[in-house]
């Protein structure tokens, strides 16, 4: 789960926020927050979907189900292992 979080904090600090050095905890709210926007979603749900191999149903892009990388690498473990 780890890699996970580790992997997903570095693509939206690098790509999405474009600020590299930026932390990000896994329970750190990501929506609720402001610190990713709607169009920021959209970008980071191909990315799993590319990087993971898991769909993400555009239902699934709100805070409930998105607000930090705990939620996220939760959503992707499930995923991978129903496979």
């Amino acid at each position: 789960m780890k890699d996970i979080l580790d992997d997903l904090a570095n693509f939206i600090a690098k790509t999405i926020l474009q600020n590299p050095s930026r932390m990000i905890a896994p329970d750190e709210a990501l929506i609720s927050s402001g610190l990713l926007d709607s169009f920021h979603l959209v970008d980071l749900a191909l990315y799993i979907e590319e990087r993971f191999g898991v769909k993400i149903e555009d239902t699934e892009l709100n805070r409930q189900t998105f607000d930090n990388l705990e939620q996220l690498s939760a959503i992707i473990q499930s995923r991978r292992q129903g496979k």
